[in-house]
Formats: C-alpha cells, sequence, structure tokens
C-alpha cells in the first residue's frame, strides 16, 4: 500500500489549486450516497496525526490517516490529473 502522484497532477495542483511546496494534502474517506460505491476520496489541507501512508512529490506532501486506508483494500493510490481534474484511483 502506498501512495504514487503523477508529475501531471503535482502541476495541477499549483496551477489549479493553488498549492505550495511545503503544503500537507490529507487524502480521506467521505460517504458519496447511494449506488455501487457509497464511498469516495475527498481532498483537503491537513497536518498529519496519525498517518498510515505518506508520499511527497513536486515538494506537496500527500498523507492518508489510519482511520481512512480501510477503503484501499490492501491496495495503491494513484493520484493523477486528466482533462484539469484531479483523479483518485485505488490501484494493485
Amino acid at each position: 500500500m502506498n501512495i504514487n502522484v503523477t508529475q501531471a497532477a503535482v502541476d495541477c495542483f499549483t496551477r489549479e489549486w493553488g498549492i505550495r511546496e511545503g503544503d500537507r494534502l490529507r487524502i480521506f474517506v467521505r460517504y458519496a450516497g447511494g449506488g455501487e460505491d457509497a464511498f469516495a476520496f475527498g481532498i483537503t489541507r491537513d497536518v498529519p496525526r496519525d498517518p498510515a501512508i505518506a508520499a511527497t512529490a513536486g515538494g506537496i506532501s500527500f498523507f492518508m490517516e489510519q482511520q481512512d486506508v480501510w477503503y484501499l483494500e490492501g491496495r495503491s493510490l494513484t493520484i493523477d490529473c486528466e482533462a484539469e481534474e484531479i483523479v483518485l484511483k485505488r490501484t494493485s
């Protein structure tokens, strides 16, 4: 289990979100409603409290807290940018 961040995602965070080197972003699980998968990833600026996994790319720190890694189901998380949108995917 780890976090993979593409250069396209780093560029999107800096250009579209105003994220800068030294910022820390927490990836968390939120309830997204009914359907096939009732949960989704969310992103917020935060300070790590009990990080389970972390990665740094472009000087930006990305992490998931222990309470949220259950959603990965043992897989890794890839953060990418497609058509100017941040995309978070569980990957093998």
